[in-house]
């Protein structure tokens, strides 16, 4: 494989018009609910992907969709894997007995590894898995930052010396992707891959980038983490955030802006502020990653927007939030994610199947079956792992 389709087109048929439709569908909010019963849904959801999805000739890698179609790939993509590898990676952190289940997935990552590298020469993971499972394919700086992200998660839970290697040779590779060309409108920013069809830098390519050098900075105390990460936020910052404080999806090399606005693409800067302020006790960046917070909450949740956004990009804006519940101790953010997880629970799952449907044919991706095990799983977590998340 050399190309990777765009995430903006992934979303098509992803569920958008049954999220908008299930957003008119009120529902009562409930207390919170207990870990027990979020641990029993997260397990519940994640068996349902390894039954649906995982790829039956021992790889550990899943299928891209179920039902699967004529003409699909005979593995899923990294983006999607990645999330499924996080699954487990945030069952683990509450039920030791999936630590097997990380371990198989964790080396069904390594089938993306492609040491030789892309156009800049150091190793990443491929958007496809390379021989003898695939043919390669163009590095994405956003697929590797979510594997170290992932990486320094495990790293900060259990002290895993070989995680916090590998996320440190995805921050060099991240590096790497910054752009030096000065005659580009904006110039800087990490672009989103390098592949030769898109010359676009997203928030989704430095934000990300950001979140991991600070956490590098976090364990390691090495100053040129922050450094960098200092750079990726305030090249962002400087283009990609709205007058409203929220964030815009990407530039190109003209200057034009992609002003979408993913759930995603906010809650990553919550979760960077918060790191910032803990490098530099700086509480200027703690009021930023709270009126972030504060005016992504009113966009997405108060205003009805949250369920036109794929779910996969509401795990990571929830995960964030509770990255800085952890500082603030806000008690709205963790039970809006416990809202929302509840009424896809209830309008968006087969109980005959346990996979979520968000579009009317009945299919269901990968991606979306893993990001719902994520969020009960994270749901299940006691607040006191929150500092770890990303």
């Amino acid at each position: 494989m050399s190309m990777y389709p765009s995430r903006r087109a992934m979303l098509v048929g992803s569920g958008l018009a049954a999220m908008t439709a299930m957003a008119t569908t009120s529902a009562a909010a409930a207390e919170r609910p207990g870990p027990g019963r979020a641990l029993s849904r997260a397990t519940a959801a994640y068996s349902a992907l390894r039954r649906g999805f995982d790829a039956k000739d021992g790889s550990g890698l899943v299928r891209e969709q179920y039902p699967a179609a004529d003409g699909d790939n005979a593995y899923s993509y990294e983006w999607p894997f990645s999330q499924a590898h996080i699954a487990a990676l945030d069952l683990t952190a509450v039920d030791a007995t999936y630590e097997s289940e990380l371990a198989r997935r964790a080396t069904a990552q390594e089938h993306y590894w492609n040491p030789g590298g892309g156009t800049t020469k150091l190793p990443g993971y491929a958007s496809y898995p390379i021989a003898p499972y695939g043919g390669g394919g163009d590095m994405f700086y956003d697929d590797n930052e979510w594997v170290g992200l992932a990486k320094v998660q495990r790293h900060l839970q259990t002290g895993d010396t070989a995680a916090l290697a590998r996320a440190k040779e995805i921050f060099a590779l991240v590096k790497s992707g910054w752009d030096t060309d000065t005659s580009h409108a904006a110039p800087g920013g990490v672009f989103w891959t390098q592949a030769g069809w898109s010359q676009d830098r997203n928030t989704v390519s430095n934000m990300p980038g950001a979140q991991l050098g600070l956490r590098l900075h976090q364990i390691t105390g090495q100053a040129d983490h922050l450094t960098w990460a200092k750079r990726f936020v305030e090249w962002t910052n400087a283009h990609l955030q709205s007058p409203s404080g929220l964030y815009w999806d990407h530039l190109d090399l003209k200057g034009t802006i992609e002003k979408t606005m993913w759930s995603y693409n906010q809650g990553v800067p919550v979760g960077v502020h918060v790191l910032l302020y803990q490098a530099t006790h700086d509480r200027a960046y703690l009021r930023q990653a709270e009126r972030i917070a504060e005016a992504a909450y009113d966009y997405y949740v108060t205003q009805g927007r949250l369920h036109t956004q794929p779910v996969f990009f509401n795990s990571i804006f929830f995960k964030n939030l509770l990255l800085l519940a952890s500082v603030t101790r806000d008690g709205a953010y963790p039970q809006a994610m416990a809202d929302y997880a509840d009424q896809v629970w209830s309008t968006m799952r087969d109980p005959a199947t346990g996979l979520v449907h968000f579009d009317t044919a009945g299919g269901t991706q990968a991606i979306q079956q893993a990001a719902l095990a994520q969020i009960y799983a994270v749901l299940a977590w006691p607040s006191a792992k929150w500092k770890t998340l990303y």
